[in-house]
Formats: structure tokens, C-alpha cells, sequence
């Protein structure tokens, strides 16, 4: 828990009120001091500092305490991102102004909107905790999200620069083979062998690949955690941690989302939200995004094993380095179980496809 408040108390040794109302001052943001200043969330996640000036309330985004080497460059993305899906039918965060030059700050930062909603793997409100109808009504509104997301033109928003559409498809199966065989430089890593048919699941990924792509933009990590939810309605209020946007096929967000809905075929559940009864099913979830998208259910056959895969090719490393002592073993073994379900769970929508 002491590691935790600290963190949560980072932004008061990383962020310099007075630096930033002076960079507020010539952004033409309010006047006066910055009151109020608290932290929203905790961890090695994203900073979060919410702040009120001159009557007004903003959200401050940075990297973590400790930033990676991408970090600058990842805060300048989302910018972007946001900037281009201003006053589209896409939930999101409204983004007032940033700064991509580190000198200010330290890094990369910029402001936005208060969001007024809940997480719901956090907990829900008795609204939504109290009825199965309202519930489904959630789930039916993250597919919604999607599939608003999907309508998004890269090109027309001006995001052309956004990750690279040559060879997207024929990059996939390759790119996360590689990350997979790649944790073999750790140290007492189980290998690939310990894990289910991996070839299994990359032959037929690379046997049934769609032939072409519908381009577009990518949230990349779509789930349950990275949406917010309206306080009075199941509606969501915004989509967030935009991080991983990029250009590709955003049917790629529906197969995420499939890829961490909860699956009645395994023995043992993780439920992402409690009560879960009145969420739509795996089926349901697909079937939605297909009417809605004129998608094939082929097509969305591909996505929903590519997903898993993928997840459980990132999510593996942290085994790998806790094999060589460099993260605690806990985590990792929590992980590589996690690992061993997501691949399960691409060999059974090899044998039967959720549509």
C-alpha cells in the first residue's frame, strides 16, 4: 500500500504547477493559480492529475513516473488521435490543448476534459448493478463504440502517418511469431513448448487470411477497462487510453474485445465485471458489429483468433522475464496462466467459430 500512495502522490514531484500555468497562460487558459490538484488512478499507469483553473476543471496527461524511451512520442500520438476525432460520433475524452516539447514538463503532456463516468471492472453504481437490461444494454454499447470507431477515415481525419498499411495483414501472424520466439534470450524461459499448439494456431491464421483489408483506425487495446461509462444511462461516455492507435483494420478492436470477454467455455472465468448476467454473449457481441458493419462473419472469424493470440504473445513476456529473475514470479506465472487461456481460447474458435 506504501508503494502505491507514493505513486499516487507522483505527479507533486513530477509536474510543476507553476511551469504549467504558465504554459496555460500562453495557451490562453484561464488565469490564476492551479487549485485542487489530485490524482486520478495510481500505479506505473499514465499520470493523471485533475485541477481546476479559473472556474474550469481539466485533466492532465503524462507518461509514468518512470517514462519509457517511447513515452514522448506516445503522448504526441494520442494528441493527434484525439485532436482528429473531435466531433465525431466516437466517445472520447475532449482535448483541449498539449505540448509535444518535453522542456516544459519533462516530458510529453497534454489537457483534456473531465470525463463524467465510472469503470466498470472497478465497480458499478446501483443503476447498472441492479439490472440485467441495463447491463446488456452496456455491452451492446461498447460494440456500438466500435463500431463508431471503425467509421473513422485515417485520411480524412489527417492520419495519414499513422503506422504503416503496407503488408498490415501479411505482417501480423510474423510479427507476433517473432515477439513470442523472441523471449527465448530469457534465461529459464518454458518456451513455446509449454504453451498450447502454437503452430496450430499460426498455420491457420496464416491458411485463412483474409485477402484484403478494410483500412482504418485501431484504438488497439479495446476492452471492458479502457471505456468509461455514463453515470445515468448505460451509454459510454468515452473510450480512453489511446495509447496504441494506429492505422490498420479496426476489425482488429473487435477481435480485442472478444479476445477479454468473458467465455463460458472456460473452466475458470475472470469476471471483468460483477454481476456480469445481462451482457451480451461472445456470439452476440459479433453478431452486433457484423449488422452493423457489413463485415463477414469470415472475416470476423480470423480477427477473433488472431486476437488472442497476440494478447497472450505480449502478455507471455512477462513470464519470460520472470523465468530470468528480472520480474516477480507471481506475476508471471498469473500471466503465463492467462497466456495458456488466450491460446486455448484461439484453438477453440479454430474448431468453433463464435458466429
Amino acid at each position: 500500500m506504501a508503494t502505491l500512495a507514493h505513486d499516487r502522490e507522483a505527479w507533486a514531484e513530477l509536474i510543476d504547477l507553476e511551469a504549467l500555468a504558465r504554459w496555460m497562460d500562453g495557451k490562453a487558459l484561464g488565469d490564476g493559480p492551479i487549485e485542487h490538484a489530485d490524482t486520478l488512478g495510481g500505479g506505473t499507469q499514465n499520470i493523471l492529475l485533475r485541477f481546476d483553473r479559473a472556474g474550469r476543471t481539466y485533466v492532465l496527461r503524462r507518461p509514468p513516473r518512470r517514462p519509457r524511451p517511447e513515452s514522448d512520442e506516445v503522448m504526441r500520438r494520442e494528441m493527434k488521435v484525439l485532436s482528429a476525432i473531435a466531433g465525431s460520433d466516437v466517445p472520447h475524452p475532449g482535448f483541449i490543448a498539449g505540448e509535444g516539447d518535453p522542456a516544459v514538463l519533462g516530458t510529453a503532456f497534454y489537457l483534456m476534459e473531465p470525463i463524467d463516468g465510472f469503470n466498470a471492472t472497478v465497480g458499478l453504481p446501483p443503476l447498472h448493478a441492479g439490472s440485467a437490461e441495463v447491463r446488456r444494454q452496456m455491452g451492446e454499447a461498447i460494440v456500438d463504440g466500435a463500431v463508431a470507431l471503425s467509421r473513422i477515415d485515417p485520411h480524412e481525419a489527417g492520419l495519414d502517418d499513422l503506422g504503416k498499411l503496407d503488408g498490415w495483414l501479411e505482417r501480423q501472424v510474423p510479427r507476433w511469431r517473432a515477439q513470442l520466439d523472441g523471449y527465448a534470450k530469457f534465461e529459464g524461459w518454458t518456451g513455446p513448448d509449454a504453451l498450447p499448439d502454437v503452430e496450430a494456431i499460426c498455420a491457420w491464421l496464416e491458411a485463412n487470411r483474409p485477402t484484403t483489408m478494410q483500412p482504418g483506425l485501431i484504438h488497439g487495446d479495446y476492452h471492458l477497462s479502457n471505456v468509461m461509462y455514463r453515470p445515468d444511462s448505460p451509454a459510454l461516455a468515452a473510450i480512453v487510453d489511446w495509447e496504441l492507435a494506429t492505422r490498420g483494420d479496426p476489425m482488429l478492436d473487435l477481435g480485442w474485445l472478444t479476445a477479454t470477454w468473458r467465455d463460458p467455455d472456460e473452466p475458470h472465468q475472470r469476471l471483468s465485471v460483477t454481476p456480469w448476467e445481462g451482457f451480451p454473449t461472445l456470439a452476440e457481441i459479433v453478431d452486433r458489429y457484423l449488422a452493423a458493419t457489413g463485415r463477414t462473419a469470415a472475416e470476423a472469424r480470423w480477427y477473433t483468433v488472431l486476437a488472442p493470440f497476440k494478447l497472450g504473445a505480449i502478455l507471455e513476456g512477462s513470464h519470460a522475464r520472470a523465468c530470468a529473475g528480472l520480474t516477480p514470479k507471481p506475476i508471471g506465472d498469473q500471466l503465463h496462466a492467462h497466456t495458456i487461456s488466450l491460446f486455448e481460447r484461439a484453438l477453440r474458435r479454430i474448431d468453433k467459430p463464435l458466429m
